[in-house]
């Protein structure tokens, strides 16, 4: 099975899709459905210290590679450094803690990650970004740490902070990234473009899983993914359509799931063609005339949401 991948600025390839096990079901069936995954054709696992089951994701890898009899390399592993359970608003980790909270992450995973992120910006001490960032560069350099360095939710102003002065540029930005925040975005995007700084979106499907009504790209969706199905003779349906957006975009999308009808369907969007490109942006400007975010816990804060509607 070819699986879409994109490069990261380090060399790195990625695959384009990842499923996370962070949310509802997925986060409490992290063992079962990470094997799901992975047997369904998803190489890219992404996970957090916040979420509680990076054990149970090592587990559930170490089992999926016997079970189908691959390469443990050829999974890519993300996971992130949090606060408690991932809020922003419980301490985070003190730069004396930082190492071994990394060791311990990399213990329960069974390990190494492919891709290390800094959850949020909340998680190094209030003005202590760069100082936290430079303790994981060290440990790049000694060897103790050997994957890529990213981050997560960081706004213009965490980057103003970060990029000017680090040694290894984050090589993502993890974010709620779909057509309906794209406004709000595009300080961050700007920045991540001229800094070859990837897009990495987790809730690519909130507006066709949390917006009320769908929002104006739901129709649109509907009719790509009536024509996916004509062209392809696969059961393609609306969510599997944003994905492709998402991949168009050259955005690696991060989505969550416990029921394996579900994960199956995620793989199979692997193996769909491009959008054209009079689709994307019809999808584009139609998000970009609304506002909408499903997470708020984290970008909002000091970087206001443009005052667009919510619908149309």
């Amino acid at each position: 099975m070819s699986i879409p991948t994109f490069k990261l600025s380090d060399g790195t390839a990625i695959p384009a899709l990842a499923w996370g096990n962070g949310t509802g079901d997925a986060k409490k069936t992290a063992f079962e459905s990470g094997q799901y995954a992975v047997k369904a054709g998803i190489r890219h696992i992404d996970t957090a210290q916040g979420y509680e089951n990076e054990k149970e994701t090592g587990q559930s890898l170490e089992q999926a590679v016997k079970d189908n009899g691959i390469s443990p390399d050829i999974v890519f592993v993300t996971t992130k450094i949090s606060t408690e359970k991932g809020d922003p608003n419980k301490p985070g980790i003190a730069l004396e803690d930082l190492r071994q909270s990394v060791l311990d992450s990399i213990s329960r995973l069974g390990r190494q990650p492919n891709l290390l992120l800094v959850h949020n910006p909340f998680v190094p001490p209030k003005g202590k970004l760069l100082e936290f960032w430079k303790i994981l560069e060290d440990m790049k350099d000694k060897g103790e740490l050997t994957a890529s360095l990213g981050v997560s939710n960081f706004r213009p102003q965490d980057f103003d902070e970060l990029l000017p002065q680090c040694k290894y540029k984050p090589v993502a930005n993890q974010l709620e990234y779909h057509p309906y925040v794209l406004t709000h975005l595009q300080p961050v995007l700007d920045i991540m473009a001229k800094h070859d700084i990837r897009v990495e979106s987790y809730g690519p499907l909130s507006p066709l899983l949390r917006h009320p009504t769908g929002g104006p790209i739901k129709p649109v969706l509907e009719r790509i993914a009536q024509r996916l199905s004509k062209e392809t003779g696969e059961e393609v349906d609306a969510a599997m359509a944003l994905l492709l957006w998402t991949r168009s975009k050259g955005v690696v999308a991060v989505t969550a799931s416990g029921n394996n009808g579900r994960i199956a369907k995620l793989a199979l969007t692997q193996q769909l063609p491009e959008l054209t490109k009079d689709e994307v942006e019809e999808i584009e400007a139609l998000g970009r005339k609304v506002h909408f975010r499903a997470y708020d816990e984290h970008m909002c804060i000091d970087f206001p949401a443009p005052n667009l509607p919510k619908d149309l």
